[in-house]
């Protein structure tokens, strides 16, 4: 397991509103919500012969929750682009789907408020399992209009080459 340096000054936690999500090596414009990362890992019970009173519990698979990215319609179809790689009606019958390249690595990174990087997680194997081009349309209402996707995908872990900076003073 890495170790991560402390800083021994910082006595906030971090907080949640600056972030960047990328793919393909690029940052993705305009991401406003990242759903949180959570892994549960399912509970085996069994129980020995000898030992009728009580049971014994042991840790069984692992399960990654999907992921959903939200963010404010745009003419940047990054989103689209990579749902229709899951199924796309203008490819023509049998050809719906491209599986040599529907799955992306992609990389959740925090900043601190100084703008410096904090945290980074490294996402794998993630595909399209929902995407949404648009919210409910509603003249009455003073939103934006938002669109997302659902990110199944294989498992994640914190980068351990990003380490807590020096916080800048004035």
């Amino acid at each position: 397991m890495p170790q991560f340096a402390v800083n021994t000054t910082r006595h906030d936690p971090y907080k949640n509103f600056k972030f960047r999500v990328s793919w393909d090596g690029r940052d993705v414009a305009g991401i406003s919500k990242v759903s949180a990362l959570k892994r549960t890992t399912e509970v085996v019970e069994h129980r020995e012969g000898g030992d009728p009173s009580s049971g014994r519990k042991s840790p069984g698979r692992n399960k990654f929750e999907a992921i959903t990215l939200e963010r404010g319609v745009t003419h940047d179809d990054e989103f689209e682009r990579w749902a229709n790689r899951i199924w796309d009606f203008s490819s023509g019958a049998g050809m719906e789907a491209s599986l040599a390249n529907f799955r992306k690595d992609i990389l959740i990174t925090v900043f601190n408020e100084a703008g410096q990087k904090v945290i980074a997680y490294k996402v794998f194997r993630c595909w399209v399992s929902e995407y949404q081009a648009q919210a409910d349309l509603d003249a009455n209402a003073n939103a934006v209009l938002i669109q997302s996707i659902k990110l199944e995908n294989e498992g994640w872990e914190r980068d351990p080459d990003v380490v807590e900076p020096s916080e800048p003073g004035f």
